[in-house]
């Protein structure tokens, strides 16, 4: 695989219509490799050690899957999880006892028997993989056009999957069928499920969001961002995990030490066309930043109005974790954004468009898929901006179920209690109205639209009818019968004959907007399998000139991303490959402890041991959301740290990977270590992490 890689470069190199731009490298695809191709020879020349299959595997089984939305790992012998804080807190929090508040206080179980079970929280652990894609060639076959490869591709992997259901060593497991490199290859992997884990340990919330919103993808950076939980087997007893667990190590790394990231990264976009990263530049992100924004931004003023409420503390709690779920969005997607206008990476990707095309002679797949956006690009406003969701508000939930309720008049397969509970919802959702709270949100959606409608359409003047946003809003809340009360909406909305003739600015809004959407939806629907199609052929030319010496875009399963501890420049000077305690304290004081920078009182005495203790880390593994919470590893399998954040200069990691500035952000081990020693005098779990 190395050698492909040199020859990938020396031909690059050749292509002067690009020599002013940095040169694509096979690296800009990643460095996220699968299980079943495990870079065996790749990783013993880059890195100068011996790697072996059984490696492999230990290091695979001792990961996992935490629930739906992270990774962890074991890290003890019986059954110790270590993962994030910000996997852990949401469903933390459900376990709360009376008087108790996580966020400010944090939680340690003293002994074993304090250890706390959250209802259905799961981790799983992948137990076997193997690549079918030579066993699904044989059973597919030829095929006439995509519809029916589609077809039978999934019949045939229906069958597999019943079939390695009977091997004795996959019995019992989970099954998955994956695709990579778009139907270029396929695998199968089997899963272990724990569904009784307990909570051990997790920091306040001051520590665990360290830093905030304002620090969030930067480095140096400050944050003890770890969650304990323990997983437990049938009989109710921790887990025996002897035979898979990273031993803990506090203190094994140092600058320029190969370490490794074991974990299960979301999803990348490293194959997506020119083309198509035109698109996502110049509307979907686009769109979807803008919408996420004001989002925060309204949410962030009502979380300030109860925050200091004590009987809406609850409420308040759960705000924060919203606005803070937002603010992480529209970081990631203005990184990706920004990179998208980034002309050194978009001249990467151009290089490596003309490479594929240039071994492609003949073939029009990338002009085709071009053709296909620019008829979808009139109805990206839409699609994006008119498309049901809880944060655009009950009334416009309200618009979308009234065109629903509208439809089912003519629907001979919808039932009259279908009818009637539609009917009822609305109606109570009528008198149970916020409207100030809603005329905000309907002001700030038409405000959207506004800005973002495609040149031309006519769909917000129709709306508007030659009224201001403002006029219009007040207009729709002052006229609608729908919206004045339970009572008043049921009333005109029950009787079929009143609703189809009805003249109430709700029921024109539905027929507007939703029609509008519907032909937006439509457009992108009807696209789909020939978008698919071609993306599909793509990355197979892709697969064929280069193999799988490049690595698959991330699909949430599990992966192994090499790299080094190593500083970059930034800000123009040089981020230290660690940080120390002694500048948590230093932002705490600059920024006169108010959050996110505050501090609980028991860390306001720290003793020169913590002060000295390492904190964070960087390192140049390739990692994207959906690896927080992996353990950071060395060439020994030990755990020296773990995964949390990526450096500002790595969010454009959904389509390319910058080895240069791209750094991946962890919690050294021995900050963890320090902190429960220090401060959470968790000698129990420190005794069973470190007497391995």
């Amino acid at each position: 695989m190395k050698a492909r890689l040199i020859i990938f470069v020396f031909l690059l190199s050749t292509i002067s219509l690009f020599a002013q731009e940095k040169e694509a490298s096979p690296f800009d695809f990643g460095r996220m490799w699968t299980f079943e191709n495990p870079p065996i020879s790749y990783f013993e020349e880059e890195y100068g050690m011996e790697f072996n299959q059984a490696w492999f595997d230990d290091v695979r089984k001792s990961s996992l899957r935490f629930a739906s939305w992270c990774s962890a790992s074991f890290v003890s012998p019986d059954g110790l999880i270590m993962t994030n804080h910000h996997c852990s807190r949401d469903v933390a929090l459900s376990i709360q006892m009376e008087g108790e508040n996580f966020d400010n206080n944090g939680y340690y179980a003293k002994q074993l028997s304090d250890e706390r079970k959250v209802p259905n929280l799961f981790v799983e652990q992948l137990i076997k993989v193997a690549d079918i894609s030579d066993m699904l060639e044989d059973r597919v076959g030829s095929y006439e056009n995509d519809d029916d490869k589609a077809e039978k591709t999934a019949k045939a992997l229906e069958v597999i999957s019943n079939e390695y259901a009977q091997k004795e060593d996959w019995q019992g497991l989970r099954l998955q069928t994956v695709s990579f490199y778009s139907g270029g290859k396929y695998s199968i992997y089997g899963y272990k499920k724990f569904s009784d884990i307990r909570l051990v340990l997790i920091p306040e919330n001051d520590l665990g969001f360290y830093g905030g919103d304002p620090d969030n993808f930067t480095y140096p950076r400050y944050n003890l961002d770890f969650t304990f939980w323990r997983a437990y087997d049938e009989s109710g007893n921790p887990l025996n995990t002897s035979d898979f667990y990273y031993k803990f190590n506090p203190d094994g790394i140092s600058e320029d030490t190969p370490v490794f990231v074991v974990g299960n990264p979301g999803r990348t976009e490293r194959y997506r066309t020119y083309a198509q990263l035109e698109y996502d530049r110049d509307h979907r992100y686009k769109y979807l930043l803008h919408w996420l924004t004001n989002r925060r931004d309204f949410l962030q003023i009502q979380y300030e109005r109860m925050v200091n409420i004590p009987e809406k503390e609850r409420e308040a709690q759960e705000l924060l974790g919203s606005i803070n779920n937002l603010s992480n969005s529209i970081k990631a997607y203005g990184g990706i954004m920004k990179g998208l206008h980034n002309k050194e990476f978009m001249g990467r990707k151009s290089q490596m468009e003309y490479r594929i095309k240039a071994e492609s002679p003949g073939i029009s797949y990338w002009d085709e898929l071009e053709k296909e956006y620019a008829r979808l690009t009139p109805h990206s406003w839409a699609v994006s901006h008119l498309a049901p969701s809880p944060l655009r508000g009950d009334v416009f939930r309200m618009i979308h179920m009234l065109a629903q309720i509208k439809a089912n008049l003519d629907n001979e397969e919808a039932t009259e209690e279908d009818k009637e509970a539609a009917i009822v919802e609305i109606s109570k959702m009528a008198g149970s109205l916020d409207k100030e709270k809603e005329m905000q949100l309907m002001q700030m959606l038409l405000r959207e639209i506004k800005e973002d409608i495609y040149p031309g359409d006519n769909t917000l003047a129709r709306l508007l009818d030659s009224k201001g946003i403002e006029d219009y809003v007040a207009h729709l809340f002052d006229k609608s019968k729908i919206l004045e009360s339970e009572k008043a909406a049921m009333k005109c909305i029950s009787k079929e004959k009143k609703l189809n003739k009805s003249k109430d600015p709700m029921i024109r809004a539905a027929d507007i907007i939703v029609k509008r959407y519907q032909e937006s939806a439509e457009a992108f629907g009807s696209s789909s399998p020939k978008r698919r199609s071609l993306e599909s052929k793509i990355a197979n030319r892709v697969f064929k000139v280069f193999g799988n010496s490049l690595p698959p875009d991330a699909t949430f399963t599990l992966r192994i991303s090499d790299g080094r501890v190593k500083s970059y420049d930034y800000n123009g000077t040089e981020a230290p490959v660690n940080t120390t305690y002694f500048g948590l304290y230093d932002r705490h004081y600059s920024n006169k402890g108010e959050f996110p920078w505050s501090l609980p009182e028991k860390w306001m005495n720290p003793p020169m041991e913590l002060l000295k203790s390492p904190l964070n880390l960087v390192s140049t593994n390739d990692i994207i959301g959906g690896n927080s919470g992996s353990a950071l590893i060395n060439a020994n399998a030990e755990a020296v740290g773990l995964i949390f954040d990526g450096n500002i200069e790595s969010l454009p990691g959904n389509f390319i990977y910058d080895e240069q500035h791209n750094r991946t952000v962890s919690v050294h081990a021995g900050g963890i270590h320090a902190a429960m020693k220090y401060i959470y005098k968790a000698d129990r779990i420190l005794d069973e992490l470190l007497e391995q």
